[in-house]
């Protein structure tokens, strides 16, 4: 799958809120061309900020996670909030991890303590992944006033 293929699968999800970093913004530099997606049905996120459900990251976070190498040309990694059971069926707790491996779900090299995974330019597998990380954000939401 391609950024674009996930940017679309994902968007594509009802209550989903997609926000690529922009250049120039006024988010940090590293974070820019970087994706994230928020369940958020009532459009509070301005208001009521949350934490994503899966993100594309672009590039090493200097000083913070290089563990990727994403800084290698048309390297991504998608990062998928899946919960810390699904996170032990599906990655495991090896401690000798090769996070930049393509198309390998991976415990989250600094979230998976959070239950998230990672994958380095991911396959179809990732779909159903994103589906129930959508599902998961459903089930957890807590509708907000949007006064």
């Amino acid at each position: 799958m391609t950024e674009e293929d996930i940017i679309s699968f994902v968007s594509g999800f009802p209550g989903v809120v997609t926000q690529t970093i922009e250049a120039n913004s006024e988010a940090p530099e590293v974070a820019w061309g970087d994706t994230f997606f928020f369940y958020d049905p009532e459009g509070t996120l301005e208001t009521h900020p949350r934490q994503p459900f899966a993100t594309i990251v672009i590039k090493d976070y200097p000083g913070w996670d290089t563990f990727s190498d994403l800084n290698r040309p048309g390297v991504f990694r998608l990062n998928i909030a899946v919960g810390r059971a699904t996170l032990q069926r599906l990655a495991g707790d090896d401690s000798e991890v090769d996070y930049t491996a393509e198309d390998r779900v991976l415990p989250h090299p600094k979230y998976a303590t959070q239950g998230w995974i990672a994958i380095v330019n991911p396959g179809e597998q990732a779909r159903p992944l994103l589906t129930d990380a959508h599902a998961r954000a459903v089930a957890r939401h807590r509708p907000r006033k949007t006064s």
